[in-house]
């Protein structure tokens, strides 16, 4: 969640090939659909928080530290 604005939940790419001749991957991707405002205060220096929110599992990070959001913020550059 970026600090202002309203939580923004993973979308998983399960829709992605996880296998081919040569392969068979077990690793998932989730992504995140941040819109231009939430881009802009990451930019300006807004902190950042992630968290599971499932009814076996709760965890959250707040804020996730600084050399994680910076590297996740190069990412979006």
């Amino acid at each position: 969640m970026v600090a202002g604005f309203e939580k923004s939940f993973a979308i998983a790419d399960e829709d992605l090939p996880r296998e081919n001749d040569e392969k068979t991957s077990a690793v998932h991707f989730l992504r995140f659909e941040l819109t231009v405002p939430m881009l802009t205060a990451l930019k300006s220096g807004a902190s950042l928080s992630a968290g599971v929110d499932h009814d076996a599992y709760r965890h959250a990070v707040e804020p996730v530290p600084d050399r994680i959001r910076a590297s996740l913020l190069g990412d979006l550059n």
